[in-house]
């Protein structure tokens, strides 16, 4: 299978529309349907029903979709991970370092510094990203390593050290009722109806549903809590630096975050290798 094949046929999969794709793309539509064609000829199944109602992906599409966004992030990982490659060749090395907005920041500053007085340090480029950004950074190329959090990102197929582990807060409204108690029961915050906690995009960009407000990053969080609209429960760590009019109360019963540094298997950066040292001695 051509990478260009597999792209055609994850933009179809997408829009499960022929003209949609092919509009996407850029191209006629009648030679998208040959590729297609083509496609499930060689692979000798049936990839997408078409219907007078639409078109539907089959259970062999679903696998190939699946399998083929993972081989296309690996060839866009394996481009940009050249690229930089052959910066660092011509003198201008560097480590992207992906971590959530407003989280461990206490822990990356730590980090950053204890790097930098390595020898043979190289420069670090920080992405600051919403929830779940980081690993998708670090799939297809555009990061060398991250921080990401468990129970909450998924480490799978990424080699990871454990660097930090922490209970949970609720962040009130400093004015609220429950701001005074010594702590909470995850319970007795998930269930506010004056407060509902917020609801960040799914990977694709949409929403879940529920009665909480959208929020895409930690500015908009804080500032919705502070107006009264929203609570949240967060990592201990996240409570440093509170704004004005938001108090942070321990959750003790909410599950345990652990903080890990995560970079691809396959790595044989000496920059990133060394990054990962200075994290674990912490």
């Amino acid at each position: 299978m051509e990478t260009r094949e597999l792209r055609y046929f994850v933009v179809v999969a997408e829009e499960l529309h022929f003209g949609r794709a092919a509009l996407r793309l850029g191209i006629a539509q009648p030679p998208l349907s040959r590729a297609i064609a083509g496609l499930e000829r060689r692979l000798g199944t049936l990839l997408l029903e078409r219907s007078s109602r639409g078109v539907t992906l089959t259970g062999a599409g679903a696998v190939l979709l699946r399998e083929a966004r993972a081989a296309l992030d690996a060839v866009e990982a394996a481009e940009r991970r050249t690229r930089r490659a052959a910066l660092a060749a011509t003198g201008h090395p560097a480590v992207v370092l992906a971590a959530k907005a407003g989280a461990s920041g206490e822990l990356l500053a730590k980090l950053l510094d204890a790097y930098a007085a390595e020898p043979g340090a190289v420069a670090v480029d920080v992405v600051l990203c919403g929830p779940g950004e980081q690993t998708r950074l670090l799939h297809d190329g555009r990061a060398d390593v991250a921080l990401l959090h468990r129970p909450f990102d998924d480490t799978a197929g990424f080699d990871t050290e454990d660097l930090h582990t922490e209970g949970q807060v609720a962040i009130l409204p400093a004015s609220h009722p429950l701001s005074v108690r010594p702590h909470l029961r995850l319970a007795e915050v998930t269930d506010l109806p004056d407060l509902p906690l917020p609801r960040w995009p799914h990977p694709d960009g949409t929403f879940p549903a529920g009665p909480g407000p959208q929020v895409r990053d930690h500015t908009q969080l804080t500032q919705l809590i502070a107006l009264g609209r929203a609570c949240a429960v967060v990592p201990e760590s996240g409570s440093t630096g509170l704004r004005e009019g938001l108090t942070a109360v321990p959750v003790p019963d909410a599950p345990h975050v652990t903080t890990v540094i995560a970079w691809p298997p396959h790595s044989h950066s000496t920059a990133v290798a060394a990054l990962v040292r200075a994290a674990t001695d912490l």
